[in-house]
C-alpha cells in the first residue's frame, strides 16, 4: 500500500493549533510513512521559561518504557539465553511472591504479557545505585499478588522490574546500560537516555499541572520516579527517536543500517495477541502482545503503547499494513484530547484508520440489574467498593489501604452504564472525565473488577 504524501506545513498547523485548543504547554510528533521520518515540535519546554519545543528535545515517557525492556527480553530470547516460557525463578531464583505456588509457575512471557498475577502499585525506592533493581526485586517478595497467574491480564509494572533485573543477570550490565548497548547504539537513537543526569545534554521537557480548560503551570517536581521504575517507567526520549525504534520493529527487525536487532520471528512473536483486554479504554487496547498493546480498528490490526510519567504523557501508534508510526509526546494540559484528535486524523489520512471516540456513556444509558455487581473487591493496597444507591444509581468508593493507605484520600464517584458490564465513572476527583469500570471473571470463576487495568478481585 503506497502511503498518501506527508504535508509537513499543514500538519505542523494542526499540531500547533490542537496543541493550543487543548492548553498542552509543548508537544513533539513524528510519523513514520512512506519509509521516510517527519518530526514536528510545538508550543514550549517549560511555561516559566518559555524555552521552545525543539524536535531533538525529549521527554518522559512513562510506560512506553516497557516496549524497549520487553524487547530487550526478546533479543535474549533470539540468543538462546532466554526461553520465554520457562519459570522466572530458574533465571532468577531470588524472585518470589508471598504464594509458594505461584511463585514457582510465573513465567516470562506472562510478565511481559501482564498475566503472572503481579501489581502495579509497588512503588518501592530502591536507591540510587547500580543494584536497584536486585534490592527492588528482594523487597517485592512480600507484596501480594493482584490475582492468580494465568487467570486474568492485570496491569503489572512490577513484572517489568523483575524482566529488567532477569537482563541484568542475564548480559552482567546494569538495565540502563544493556538498554544503551543493545537498542540504542544499534539504532543510533542519540536522543535516548534513561538516567536524570544523562538528560541534562538536552533540551528537556518540564511536565506541567493545572485545570482542565485552562493554561498549566511548571509541575513543581521533575520526575517523581525513582532509579528502579526505570524498566517500565522511564525511557527519556525525542520523538524521532520513538519512531526510529518503532521503524525497527515495522522492518522486521533491521535497523536503518542493516543491521539485524531483532530476529523477524521474535518480531512478529511481540505483536501476537497474548490475552484480550476486558478493559479496551484505559490504555485503547483490545488485546495484549509481548509487550505490545494490540489495537483492532474496524479490522485494521495495530499495535503501540502509551506513557505517563505524573505530568509528561507518550503515545506510539503503529499500522503495519501501511508502514505507519505516529508518536506523540507532550508535558501537560488536555493531552488526552490532542491524542485523540491529532493522532485520530493522522492515521485516518495515512493509514485508513478510525480510531473509536473517546470512552463516554451514550446520551440514554442502559438498564443494569447490579446485584451481581454491588460488593467489596481487594488487592494488595487498594480496596474497591460498589454500592447502588436509594434511587438506583450506582456509586464507586476507591480507597487506598495497607501499605498504600496514606497515599491519598478515597476516591469516590457516580457511576454511568455503558453495557452490562462496564461503567463511566465521573464526578468527584474525576471531574467532568469519564473513566472506564469494567466488569469481569477470571478464568477460576472468581468476579474481578478493573479500574486502570488493574484487576481487583471480588471478596464480599
Amino acid at each position: 500500500m503506497s502511503s498518501p504524501r506527508f504535508d509537513v506545513e499543514r500538519w505542523q498547523a494542526r499540531l500547533d493549533e490542537l496543541r493550543a485548543a487543548h492548553h498542552v504547554p509543548g508537544a513533539s510528533l513524528a510519523v513514520l510513512t512512506g519509509g521516510n521520518i517527519h518530526e514536528l515540535a510545538s508550543g514550549v519546554l517549560h511555561r516559566g521559561t518559555g524555552v521552545e519545543v525543539t524536535t531533538d528535545s525529549v521527554f518522559l515517557a512513562g510506560s512506553l518504557a516497557k516496549a524497549y525492556t520487553a524487547t530487550l527480553v526478546m533479543r535474549l530470547v533470539d540468543s538462546g539465553a532466554l526461553d520465554m516460557d520457562a519459570p522466572v525463578v530458574s533465571v532468577l531464583p531470588e524472585f518470589a511472591t508471598p504464594d509458594p505456588q505461584a511463585t514457582k509457575t510465573i513465567k516470562i512471557r506472562q510478565l511481559l504479557s501482564h498475566t503472572g498475577g503481579v501489581t502495579n502499585d509497588f512503588n518501592y525506592d530502591s536507591g540510587r545505585g547500580d543494584d536497584c533493581l536486585a534490592k527492588y526485586v528482594q523487597a517485592a517478595r512480600e507484596v501480594a499478588l493482584d490475582c492468580p497467574p494465568g487467570t486474568a491480564i492485570s496491569y503489572g509494572s512490577l513484572g517489568y522490574v523483575v524482566l529488567g533485573r532477569v537482563i541484568e543477570v542475564l548480559t552482567g550490565k546494569t538495565w540502563d546500560q544493556a538498554l544503551k548497548d543493545l537498542l540504542f547504539t544499534p539504532l543510533g537513537l542519540e536522543h535516548s537516555i534513561t538516567l536524570p543526569e544523562e538528560a541534562l545534554r538536552f533540551r528537556v521537557a518540564m511536565g506541567h499541572q493545572g485545570e482542565p480548560g485552562q493554561d498549566p503551570d511548571p509541575a513543581p517536581v521533575w520526575d517523581l520516579m525513582p532509579r528502579s521504575a526505570g524498566p517500565y517507567g522511564r525511557v527519556i526520549v525525542s520523538a524521532g527517536d520513538v519512531a526510529r525504534f518503532a521503524k525497527m520493529h515495522l522492518d522486521g527487525g533491521l535497523a536503518a543500517d542493516g543491521t539485524r536487532v531483532l530476529s523477524a520471528d521474535a518480531v512478529a512473536a511481540m505483536q501476537r495477541r497474548e490475552v484480550d483486554s476486558p478493559d479496551k479504554w484505559s490504555m485503547s487496547a483490545d488485546g495484549w502482545g509481548l509487550g505490545w498493546t494490540l489495537h483492532d480498528w474496524d479490522g485494521i490490526p495495530g499495535y503501540g503503547h502509551d506513557g505517563s510519567a505524573v505530568t509528561q504523557h507518550s503515545y506510539l501508534r503503529v499500522v503495519p499494513h501501511a508502514g505507519v508510526a505516529v508518536v506523540l509526546l507532550a508535558n501537560g494540559g488536555d493531552f488526552s484530547r490532542l491524542y485523540a484528535d491529532l493522532v485520530a486524523e493522522l492515521l485516518a489520512e495515512l493509514a485508513g484508520v478510525r480510531m473509536p471516540p473517546p470512552f463516554a456513556p451514550a446520551a440514554t444509558p442502559p438498564q443494569v440489574d447490579m446485584t451481581e455487581l454491588v460488593g467489596a473487591y481487594k488487592r494488595e493496597g487498594v480496596l474497591t467498593t460498589i454500592t447502588q444507591q436509594d434511587d438506583g444509581a450506582a456509586r464507586i468508593r476507591y480507597e487506598f489501604v495497607d501499605g498504600m493507605k496514606d497515599f491519598s484520600p478515597p476516591l469516590e464517584a457516580d457511576l454511568t452504564p455503558v453495557s452490562q458490564t462496564v461503567f463511566a465513572a465521573s464526578g468527584g476527583p474525576f471531574g467532568d472525565n469519564y473513566i472506564p469500570v469494567v466488569f469481569s471473571t477470571l478464568t477460576n470463576g472468581t468476579p474481578c473488577v478493573y479500574v486502570s487495568m488493574r484487576c481487583t478481585p471480588k471478596i464480599a
